[in-house]
Formats: C-alpha cells, sequence, structure tokens
C-alpha cells in the first residue's frame, strides 16, 4: 500500500517533551501513519512503543512505516479513550510518557471513500473506525431536530444551525442523503449569500461537527484525560494536541483537576478535602506551530500542544 504524504504536527515539539529515555515505555494513542511514533521508536532501544488507532487503515500503513522497530512496538487496533484498559490488558502497569494527536490525519480527509471531506464526492460516511456501526449517514437521516441542532451548534460553533437542520430534514423528507455532495449543497442552501461570500467554506463547521458525532470524539478526549494520567509513571509525560477549543478545553481542565483540584477555602491553613496532586503543567500556555510550520503545512493552524508531567 502506498504510504499517504503526511506530515506529523509539532513533531519536534512533541519529541522533546516527552523526554524520552532509551529504556522506557511510551503510548502513541492516535497512531496515524505513524509520524510521531516513528521519531519515539528511533530513540528506543530496550524500550517499549504502544500504538494505538481506531482506523484498521491506520495500523496496517503505520505497520509497514515502523517495520524498522518492530522488535520494540506494539500494535493496537482501539480507541485511545481505553488507553488504561488496553495497557492492563497487554500486562503493563505504568508508562514512562504519552502521546496523543486528536486530529484527523490527511489519508482520512484525502480519500474521498472515507467521507470526511466536503470538497471530495463520497458517501456519507466519517467512520474513523470503519467497523463502527454508526455513520454520517445515520447521523443525518436519523437523528432529531433537537440533536442536529445541538451538535451543530456545539461541535460546529455554526451559527446558522437552525437553518442548515430545517434544511437537511426538508431533504431528508423528500429522499435521504446519500452523498457528502449532496449534503454540501443542503447546508450552502440554507446559509444567506454573505455566509457564502466568507473565506471558510460554508460546510467546514457542519462536517467537524458531524464527524465529531460520528466518532464520539468529545467524550474519547474525556474519558482519556480522566483515565491515562493514572498510568503514567513518576516523572512520565503527557503530551495532547487539540485542535478544536471544546477538545483543548477538556484537556485543560482535565490538567488543572489533577494540578489545582483542591476544594478547601483559601484560607484553611491546611488541606482537609483529601485532595492529591497527580499532574503538573510543564508550560502555562498551549505549545504552539511556529510560523516556518504552519507555512509548511496550513493544518498545523489550530493545533495546540499542552503537556503536563506525573508528579
Amino acid at each position: 500500500m502506498e504510504q499517504p504524504r503526511h506530515v506529523s504536527v509539532l513533531l519536534a515539539e512533541c519529541i522533546e517533551n516527552l523526554n524520552i529515555r532509551p529504556d522506557g515505555t511510551y503510548v502513541d494513542g492516535t497512531l496515524g501513519l505513524g509520524g510521531h511514533s516513528y521519531e519515539i521508536a528511533s530513540r528506543l532501544r530496550e524500550g517499549r512503543l504502544i500504538g494505538i488507532d481506531r482506523d484498521p487503515s491506520a495500523i496496517q500503513r503505520a505497520g509497514k512505516r515502523l517495520e524498522p522497530f518492530r522488535d520494540r512496538v506494539t500494535l493496537v487496533h482501539g480507541n485511545f479513550g481505553d488507553v488504561a484498559q488496553i495497557l492492563d490488558e497487554l500486562g503493563i502497569d505504568g508508562v514512562d510518557g504519552m502521546l496523543f494527536d486528536l486530529g484527523v490525519s490527511s489519508p482520512q480527509l484525502d480519500e474521498a471513500e472515507r467521507g470526511f471531506s466536503y470538497m471530495l464526492e463520497a458517501p456519507l460516511d466519517m467512520r474513523m473506525d470503519s467497523t463502527a456501526s454508526l455513520s454520517a449517514y445515520e447521523v443525518v437521516n436519523t437523528w432529531s431536530e433537537e440533536r442536529l441542532n445541538r451538535i451543530l451548534w456545539d461541535y460546529g460553533e455554526e451559527r446558522y444551525a437552525r437553518r442548515i437542520t430545517a434544511a437537511i430534514l426538508a431533504a431528508r423528507e423528500r429522499a435521504p442523503i446519500q452523498s457528502t455532495t449532496e449534503l454540501v449543497e443542503i447546508i450552502k442552501g440554507a446559509m444567506p449569500a454573505a455566509a457564502l461570500r466568507e473565506k471558510q467554506h460554508p460546510a467546514k463547521r457542519s462536517f467537524q461537527a458531524i464527524r465529531i458525532a460520528v466518532n464520539d470524539e468529545l467524550g474519547e478526549v474525556e474519558r482519556m484525560m480522566d483515565t491515562a494520567p493514572d498510568k503514567l509513571n513518576p516523572g512520565g509525560r503527557l503530551c495532547v494536541i487539540s485542535f478544536h477549543s471544546l477538545e483543548d478545553r477538556i484537556v485543560k481542565n482535565g490538567i488543572g483537576r489533577r494540578e489545582n483540584g483542591c476544594t478547601c477555602p483559601r484560607e484553611a491553613p491546611i488541606c482537609t478535602c483529601g485532595f492529591v496532586r497527580t499532574l503538573r503543567s510543564v508550560s502555562r500556555k498551549p505549545i504552539l506551530p511556529s510560523e516556518e510550520e504552519i507555512e509548511r503545512n496550513p493544518r498545523s493552524r489550530s493545533a495546540k500542544l499542552r503537556v503536563a508531567e506525573r508528579v
């Protein structure tokens, strides 16, 4: 299988912040095409890398890329939200670093048949895991008006959510909505002329919202932040790259709960709530891509890297 072109976001920054030891154990919870994993594995000697992805094609492609390091790499088909359970099943009590890149990989966007792109003709799919039951077709054609409007407003931050929802409901009354291009035309038809003249594609926010809903992306991030830090060894690093404000908020708040979760009054002389600090932020503000990286890879523009260390 030919390797699609893909540029790993914030690669140098992730590798630097993971503090990779040659004998350490690390997790790449969103394997993709293996760009981050390749750099991690190349720095290991007696260590081990666990690569996880919900997309079977990503496992296959990354496996070929990581073939030179097969003695130190274990690949798992699974969701990054289940990372703690996956490590338990592998008999791994703790790891020295975890990396999660929450973005959609370039092949998923560029391969028409996946249905992620609003620029390409494809069936309504958008499943990151092709074995999952829920697809964009079911979301668009069967979800209620209230539910559709909520995801477009909350996940897509689409100010014309109600108009788009009404247009989808009217169209599917006539016949099921089958393709990405059909959905794009429905979205465009629901928006005012001024919105269609904006620089951003009119369907971008809606497609983002539907993709997040199909793959329960925010739920996976919440589960990961609830459980993954407990599998870090003392001094181990957690690195999370997000591309959406809702994802970044979950990551930021998840770190904050473990760093500043004491509920005692400020004037209390000692802590009595029982809070135990388990993470510390390595940098207070997220790490952003450089102008040079954005120029090389425009898809990195909205990326934010947050790093925390187990204490």
